[in-house]
């Protein structure tokens, strides 16, 4: 298990999020995972997760007052990325900014780099 703190940005938005998400859950500690997978309409897409622990390889990125898991495998396709949260009522959640992302689906559920 490594620490980087340059692969991913996290809002305090997003936090505080993911915080209220590990609460419902009797999580206690709020960890959350992303990974890049592949499908989705343009190639990738996110799956986010809240976890118990990190694994021994993954990447742990700490922000207010979380902890983010990158697998190895998805670490340059998020590299620079910013994950933030919008409450909108259309296409509010958990989003990942990719700066590396050269085309997102419409729906915002998948890109491709």
């Amino acid at each position: 298990m490594a620490q980087i703190t340059d692969v991913l940005d996290v809002t305090e938005g997003a936090a505080a999020r993911v915080r209220v998400l590990a609460d419902r859950e009797r999580r206690p500690d709020p960890i959350l995972r992303l990974r890049v997978v592949a499908g989705g309409c343009d190639g990738f897409s996110y799956r986010l997760s809240l976890e118990d622990a990190p694994s021994a390889d993954d990447l742990v990125i700490e922000r207010h007052g979380i902890r983010v898991l990158v697998d190895a495998r998805s670490v340059p396709l998020v590299q620079g990325s910013t994950l933030d949260f919008s409450d909108a009522l259309l296409g509010g959640g958990l989003k990942v900014r990719n700066p590396n992302s050269s085309h997102e689906c419409a729906c915002g559920e998948s890109f491709s780099v």
